[in-house]
């Protein structure tokens, strides 16, 4: 929300430690991002748009859990032991077929059946993050079309993990 999708840097800690970053301290910061004034007015947009229309997050929800239910109706009908993980529109995928709770079993699960997951969603024109250690958000611009367009290609994607 910090950037309202743009790109930005933001850091915080406890008073007596930020205390010490100029202007009040000795600690000089910088960044190529910090301040971007268009990142910062996109954030308080994203802010003020949030507070006017509570039922975003309602909607993020419904758009999370439709999808959710999709990925698990896809990986029951092809075989292919996948979770996604999700906490309202933030969420990832894990190629296990157990829960992961942690860490530890996250670092357990096959890497390189998300990988072929990856490759796949972006050869049908859908870009996850790379990695299965890293979220993917939702937007409130997914619309009917774009969310069957996802279920589709996470449906053939594991179709050919499974073929495979």
């Amino acid at each position: 929300i910090v950037g309202g999708g743009m790109p930005i840097g933001a850091y915080g800690g406890r008073r007596e430690i930020m205390e010490h970053v100029a202007p009040l301290g000795p600690v000089y910061q910088a960044g190529t991002l910090a301040g971007n004034p268009l990142s910062v007015a996109a954030g308080l947009t994203t802010l003020r748009l949030l507070r006017q229309s509570p039922e975003i997050y309602r909607h993020l929800e419904e758009v999370g859990a439709r999808l959710e239910a999709g990925l698990q109706h896809s990986a029951r009908r092809h075989g292919v032991p996948v979770r996604m993980q999700r906490v309202g529109s933030m969420l990832t995928w894990f190629f296990s077929d157990k829960p992961v709770r942690n860490l530890s079993e996250a670092r357990n699960c096959d890497t390189r059946a998300f990988g072929r997951f990856f490759r796949g969603m972006l050869d049908r024109g859908v870009y996850l993050p790379p990695s299965q250690f890293e979220a993917a958000f939702l937007s409130t611009a997914l619309g009917e079309a774009e969310i069957e367009r996802l279920l589709k290609a996470v449906d053939e994607t594991l179709a050919e993990i499974a073929s495979s």
